[in-house]
């Protein structure tokens, strides 16, 4: 037997629009169809939006999702920024706030800025808590997907094992997702620009270099959550840099924003940027050797994944083509040729909210999943 949640993808997925079509493709009742639809409506999950084309008598009301009714609220943290966002169930953003913030300041205090942001949106846009369906939190550490805790990072000391859904369900009680920010980003790259694309690789190179996959619409995690480590496989063993991991001749050693930011003298990747945009050739001769040194280890992955787009996203991703340029060249000279034919290499659509509309979209189809709305129809 079909439930109401199963209903409501039929209506997300743009299989059934009317009630009529539901009856026809389902084989139900009308009055099993009547009680499912308007269980959904009375619940605000969907609304009448119009009418459709009738081949007589009177036009049938178009069944859609209401995305206004219900809100998400999302925090994306990074090495040295923090943001949150208040978005509907489009993953279309309905305020916004970020500070430069990094996040080796611990635990405590960036989850209260994260807290105290979400109420400071929430009463700007004159909507109150009981309006959230869910809570989205990005960052930059290898996370348990099941107990929402920070499993290994080297860029956050302080928040390894640290109950995150438990200090922010404190404030808000409702279901929270935590997630890793290169695969957050990954899905937000997919799901605005890529859609129709069965593979999507998105490389975040920053302070340091991440990756996320995204395959058949899905988030790619890996058995022990670790899929997308791409800033640590190693290189060169002989390398004198030593990477945040403690280890010699990662890739991230030698290809990161901070990488760059050392060899230039500069304090952040953020300085590389301004520096690269600025036309200092120095700068621009390095950042595009970093891609190349990346673009090896983007070779092999291309040929394992055969991807039908890479995506550059994080600080490098706003150096023009510079580090993009030194991946390509590598990329297309390494890989077999069918691989890369209808391989596209690109820079992130949506910038530095990546990671805002990939953690709103996660949130979106877990709250909207079949079981998550029976659950909450039958309790009330």
């Amino acid at each position: 037997m079909l439930t109401a949640g199963n209903i409501l993808q039929l209506i997300r997925e743009g299989t059934c629009r009317t009630r009529k079509e539901l009856i026809e493709y389902t084989g139900l009742s009308r009055s099993t169809i009547t009680d499912r639809v308007d269980r959904l409506i009375e619940a605000g999950y969907i609304h009448e939006s119009g009418v459709a084309s009738s081949g007589g008598g009177r036009p049938p009301s178009v069944l859609d999702i209401d995305s206004a009714n219900r809100l998400v609220m999302v925090a994306d943290l990074g090495a040295a920024h923090a943001r949150v966002a208040l978005t509907d169930l489009a993953a279309r953003t309905l305020g916004e706030e970020s500070v430069e913030m990094r996040i080796d300041l611990g635990p405590d205090l960036v989850l209260n800025w994260v807290v105290e942001g979400f109420q400071r949106l929430l009463d700007r846009a004159g909507r109150s808590a009981d309006d959230v369906c869910g809570i989205g939190i990005d960052l930059p550490g290898s996370v348990d997907h099941k107990t929402g805790r920070v499993l290994r990072s080297f860029l956050m000391p302080g928040w390894d094992d640290h109950p995150i859904r438990e200090v922010v369900r404190d404030s808000f009680d409702v279901p929270i997702l935590v997630e890793n920010d290169a695969k957050a980003m990954a899905l937000g790259e997919w799901w605005w620009h890529w859609r129709d694309c069965p593979s999507l690789l998105l490389i975040k190179v920053s302070t340091g270099i991440g990756a996320g996959i995204v395959l058949d619409g899905r988030i790619y995690r890996g058995v022990e959550e670790a899929a997308g480590n791409i800033g640590h496989v190693r290189l060169r063993e002989t390398d004198d840099r030593v990477c945040t991991c403690g280890s010699r001749g990662c890739v991230a050693s030698m290809a990161s924003g901070h990488a760059l930011a050392a060899d230039l003298g500069q304090a952040s990747s953020r300085d590389v940027v301004r520096l690269v945009q600025a036309g200092d050739p120095t700068a621009i001769a390095l950042t595009q050797e970093a891609g190349r040194t990346l673009g090896v280890v983007l070779a092999t992955a291309v040929s394992l994944l055969n991807p039908g787009v890479l995506v550059l996203a994080g600080d490098m991703a706003d150096t023009g083509e510079h580090y993009l340029t030194g991946i390509r060249e590598i990329v297309y000279r390494r890989s077999l040729p069918y691989t890369t034919r209808n391989l596209d290499i690109v820079t992130t659509g949506l910038g530095d909210r990546a990671g805002i509309v990939g953690t709103a979209v996660m949130v979106m189809e877990h709250v909207l999943s079949p079981e998550e709305v029976d659950l909450a129809l039958n309790h009330g």
